[in-house]
């Protein structure tokens, strides 16, 4: 039997008798499209992380690029990044109107360099985009302290760190408004696409509102300002709502994973040897992704094959070096440990219902290929 990095349905085999309710819940109440689901979901999201609002979205890339539109960023202004994040949040940066501007990310956790950003800022930057990569979140003392500064916004990107927490603050109340993406895969996935924004501003919350809905107001059929439809559906919305009670459940779930992982793996580290995860002080890591890295990826990964073991990279490709964002002129090697990253990181499998089994079949593999490398 394959062994991946994720598979929903062990955990669709446990949760299967709610999940149909909740489809069944949602075609029996004769509201399809932004209806009780959909306004429960939010009020519970918010209430989960004690913030004051929540709009959902129709997907997460959705989710940045309306958030960034309701927080006043378009044509002309630039939003700090990282490269080394999903695609999806420099095609919101960039669907949104404004420019991406990268930083480079840490060697150690493979977070935002804040360190870097206060010279990245230019009269154009409008917002600060830090990505709350892997499970974990950026240091975010010292990007509050510049956009008090400077008068910028700040848009968390909080795709991947569903229940994280930083210094005892849930991620996506660190910001000025918070994007979540409920992507099958995510700690808190839905059975297709979905996404949310957090804010505590309620006329950030009016503004989205709007966003999603056309750029209708308060009269339906009659566009104030341009908008998109990015509504976030009712059955996703309804199955997020029984999911949203099993989330902590879940997480513990991954972090009994990861444990299993160090481990089992702990003697395998040292120089130039396996680098595990890495957990900054005051966080608490949700393992969306159990991301490792060793100079020789690509022949380890290769070698596991012959184990029946498929593995994947996040990411193999900065996106600064992507084609399509050529046009930003990022030249090679002005980003560089984000580009060595790229060469040497590679995840585990990592979901709360991985059989013990299949783990220890990638821990055995992983260490009989390390071990004759």
């Amino acid at each position: 039997m394959p062994t991946y990095v994720w598979d929903y349905l062990p955990e669709y085999h446990n949760e299967r008798k709610d999940i149909l309710d909740a489809v069944e819940t949602v075609f029996a109440s004769g509201r399809l499209v932004l209806g009780a689901s959909v306004q429960g979901f939010e009020e519970e999201f918010a209430a989960y992380h004690g913030a004051g609002h929540c709009v959902g979205v129709d997907n997460g890339t959705n989710a940045v690029k309306l958030g960034l539109q309701a927080l006043g960023v378009g044509p002309g202004d630039e939003v700090i990044t990282v490269s080394n994040t999903a695609a999806p949040t420099v095609v919101a940066i960039d669907g949104s109107g404004a420019t991406p501007v990268f930083v480079d990310v840490r060697a150690d956790d493979f977070l935002m360099d804040t360190e870097q950003v206060a010279a990245a800022i230019t009269s154009r930057t409008k917002a600060l985009l830090p990505v709350h990569l892997y499970g974990q979140c950026v240091d975010m003392a010292p990007l509050r302290r510049l956009a008090d500064e400077h008068g910028l916004r700040i848009l968390e990107d909080c795709a991947q760190a569903h229940g994280a927490r930083h210094h005892g603050s849930p991620a996506g109340t660190l910001g000025d408004a918070a994007a979540f993406s409920f992507y099958p895969t995510k700690v808190l996935g839905a059975y297709g696409d979905g996404g949310a924004v957090l804010t505590d501003s309620a006329d950030v919350e009016r503004a989205l509102r709007k966003l999603r809905y056309y750029g209708m107001d308060e009269v339906y059929y009659v566009v104030t300002t341009p908008g998109h439809n990015s509504r976030l559906d009712e059955v996703q919305a309804e199955i997020l709502r029984r999911k949203l009670t099993r989330l902590d459940a879940y997480i513990e779930g991954r972090r009994a994973v990861a444990r299993r992982y160090e481990e089992a793996l702990a003697d395998l580290t040292g120089d130039g040897g396996l680098v595990l995860p890495s957990v900054n002080p005051g966080n608490t890591h949700v393992y969306y992704v159990y991301v490792v890295r060793h100079p020789q990826r690509d022949e380890i990964i290769e070698r596991l094959k012959r184990f029946d073991i498929s593995l994947n990279i996040s990411y193999p490709w900065p996106v600064h070096t992507m084609t399509g964002f050529a046009h930003l002129g990022c030249a090679k090697g002005s980003l560089p440990v984000t580009e060595a990253l790229a060469d040497e990181i590679f995840s585990l499998p990592m979901y709360p219902s991985l059989p013990e089994s299949l783990q220890d079949r990638v821990i055995e593999a992983l260490r009989k290929v390390l071990t004759s490398l």
